[in-house]
């Protein structure tokens, strides 16, 4: 893969989809994740949450590039604003940068990291 300086600036665009998807909500994100991305991100999980009553929230990060490590501080200081919400998240990298962001990123609660292997993810929310 190219240097991401080497990119075009459409891949490192980032672009989220936040949905209820069965049973599960669903996070897919591509590009290189920024602060206000993360904060949109985080607030429609939430707002999904209670609407849906869903807690079990699978990130497919596998399109995504792996962001500065403030975004990963930022998530948890978004976490600390869950006022008892209790989620079970899976997070699926496509390589080991991004799951060190994402281990420090979730680092409480019911979370677990899975290297590409989305159907694993999925059978261990609904475990």
């Amino acid at each position: 893969m190219p240097a991401h300086d080497q990119l075009p600036a459409a891949a490192l665009e980032p672009t989220l989809d936040v949905r209820a998807s069965g049973d599960l909500l669903l996070v897919e994100t591509h590009g290189q994740m920024n602060e206000a991305v993360l904060r949109a991100c985080q607030q429609r999980v939430l707002a999904l949450a209670h609407d849906t009553g869903l807690r079990r929230v699978l990130y497919d990060a596998r399109g995504m590039i792996a962001p500065g490590a403030e975004v990963a501080l930022m998530q948890q200081e978004l976490d600390g604003g869950l006022d008892g919400l209790k989620l079970r998240r899976a997070i699926v990298v496509p390589g080991t940068r991004l799951a060190y962001l994402a281990r420090i990123a979730f680092f409480e609660g019911e979370d677990r990291v899975f290297y590409d292997d989305i159907d694993a993810a999925r059978a261990w929310l609904v475990s």
